[in-house]
């Protein structure tokens, strides 16, 4: 967001910067999307709803989960928020005590440490390796567990890089988990539909469903529908958690829009022809993206499973420069020098990388790579 505002500052001054640090869908939101939000305002759907979400939304969220997860759930197990984000938030808040740890693997989304901090918790960071692909050890998660561990945090496919935490792997966590009874599991699924891994897509609710119950599914219109600014989130969870986390949301923001709720129904209930396209767009980006990477001295970029981000290492490139020491000092290189706007690694735990989104069209996406290129 910091380098988001700068590069904007820029572009009022007259500058013309390429802004790739945006997690945003570049494509409208679909039109039978945006139709139904049009029903709803016409026939007056502009009062407040339930705090947990419209009946008919939390529906379309029990089949969703049914259809593509062939996963169980009550209403009393659902929740509707304010976008992904607040959900997570909320978990957090009223799952973490002070003094809790959290264990997160790394690289993570930027705000997962700030809201454990928030929430009075310590995080607890698992290292993973770029050699590896961000693989996550099982032995190690288990060596980080202590008495005071209360959640595991995992977000497949990852952001910032792309990862998609296989079945085989899940398993292989899953029976860790399953010895220490205490411990909840947050499974951040927003981007399970931009997801180009040759296994369908699975959580660690299908994988390991004895867990089940430990485990809260956090999950989103924003990516996949290109909902960003419509702003709804949901959570699957027990009851128990489900409604805490409601009493939390009735006294902080209340019901989500309820314009956004019939949208968010309509996305979750119809047939998205764009989905496919979009997934299709997102890919063959991906692949110029790498490619272009790979051929600067000291980079290497590694093909993704998911999200439209790459996450290249620039370990090599800074070991040998004279004037980058770090990502930073490089993510401002290339907003300075090349006017493109990218968030370096260290921001999600993870030195010597840059985040660069792949969320925009393709001319100027080659536009900014001849720039990066350029500038190297």
């Amino acid at each position: 967001m910091a380098l988001t505002s700068k590069a904007n500052e820029m572009r009022q001054n007259g500058e013309d910067v390429i802004v790739l640090t945006v997690g945003e869908p570049d494509f409208d939101t679909p039109q039978y999307i945006k139709d139904a939000a049009k029903i709803a305002l016409d026939q007056g759907k502009t009062k407040y709803t339930s705090v947990d979400g419209t009946p008919e939304l939390k529906e379309a969220v029990i089949s969703k989960f049914k259809k593509e997860n062939n996963l169980d759930y009550s209403k009393d197990e659902i929740i509707i928020s304010a976008g992904c984000k607040q959900s997570i938030f909320n978990l957090l808040q009223v799952l973490i005590n002070d003094g809790d740890e959290v264990i997160i693997p790394q690289p993570y989304w930027v705000s997962y440490a700030d809201m454990v901090i928030y929430s009075g918790g310590k995080p607890i960071l698992l290292e993973t390796n770029y050699d590896d692909n961000f693989e996550i050890d099982p032995n190690l998660l288990e060596s980080l567990i202590t008495n005071r561990t209360k959640l595991f945090m995992l977000n497949s496919p990852n952001n910032p890089s792309g990862k998609y935490f296989n079945s085989m792997l899940l398993e292989k966590i899953g029976k860790v988990l399953e010895e220490y009874k205490d411990i909840f599991i947050s499974s951040d699924d927003i981007y399970e539909h931009i997801h180009w891994h040759n296994e369908k897509f699975h959580n660690l609710a299908n994988v390991c469903p004895n867990l089940k119950e430990r485990i809260i599914i956090l999950n989103g219109v924003s990516k996949a529908y290109s909902m960003t600014g419509w702003r709804i989130g949901y959570a699957a969870g027990s009851k128990d958690i489900i409604k805490k986390m409601k009493t939390l949301q009735s006294q902080s923001t209340s019901c989500a829009s309820s314009i956004s709720q019939a949208a968010a129904c309509a996305a979750l209930s119809q047939d998205c022809k764009e989905l496919p396209s979009m997934k299709e767009q997102y890919k063959i980006r991906h692949d110029f993206v790498v490619d272009q990477l790979n051929k600067i001295d000291g980079v290497v970029c590694k093909e993704t499973d998911g999200t439209f981000y790459v996450f290249p290492s620039f370990h090599g490139y800074i070991k040998n420069s004279a004037s980058i020491k770090d990502d930073k000092e490089l993510a401002l290189h290339l907003l300075n020098n090349a006017k493109v706007a990218v968030v370096p690694g260290s921001a999600f735990g993870s030195e010597g990388h840059i985040r660069i989104s792949i969320a925009i069209d393709m001319p100027t996406l080659e536009k900014a790579m001849r720039r990066i290129i350029d500038s190297l």
